[in-house]
């Protein structure tokens, strides 16, 4: 079983599964954030783009959310994913959080969010299809910087979904990382859960 606790180990070459696809990739459960990171300096001027329609892209003139605005003076419980609309990410990755909504609420959480390398129109459409908006906050990370900044991205090509997010979930207090797991594959769904972070808060 993967360490909920964040690695700096390399892992040999394996076959992953990717939303029903299997791909050859160099597995990593290691990043540049760990424990102790603040988020806000780690990802210097990056921002996410919150999930919204085109019209309310264009009347808010495209505008984005500095991470300082969704991390400081908060508790956070933040989960990231390789994309929406793809299997075990809608399947049980937000459904994990967005069934026990109340059991984060109830531990002094102030919000739940899903982030991944997708525009925000795209993670609007997903989290409406989810039924989870009024749950979870879903932010789109468009150009992946915010997970590279992290070194929580991954190539996932095989998979035709080019460079995306690992699988991973933190719980974050005042921009500070407390709590990091991460998958050792995309595919697997082990340490990243609800159910797992809600017995680290």
């Amino acid at each position: 079983m993967a360490s909920t606790l964040l690695k700096r180990t390399s892992f040999s070459a394996m076959k992953s599964v990717v939303g029903g696809f299997q791909i050859g990739a160099q597995s990593r459960a290691y990043a540049a954030a760990a424990v102790g990171t603040d988020l806000v300096s780690a990802a210097t001027n990056v921002s996410l783009q919150k999930a919204r329609t085109w019209d309310e892209g264009v009347s808010s003139n495209f505008a984005t959310t500095p991470l300082k605005d969704i991390f400081k003076g908060k508790k956070v419980v933040i989960f990231g994913l390789p994309g929406a609309f793809t299997g075990v990410c809608s399947v049980q990755h937000v459904p994990s959080y967005k069934n026990q909504i109340d059991k984060f609420k109830a531990k002094g959480v102030d919000s739940v969010i899903c982030v991944a390398v997708n525009d925000p129109y795209v993670m609007n459409g997903w989290a409406s299809k989810l039924e989870a908006k009024e749950a979870i906050e879903f932010y789109g990370d468009f150009d992946g910087s915010f997970h590279k900044s992290l070194e929580l991205d991954k190539d996932l090509s095989g998979a035709l979904l080019g460079h995306r997010s690992q699988r991973w979930s933190a719980y974050v207090v005042d921009g500070k990382v407390k709590t990091l797991n991460v998958e050792e594959v995309p595919s697997d769904f082990k340490v990243s859960g609800g159910d797992v972070i809600l017995g680290q808060i």
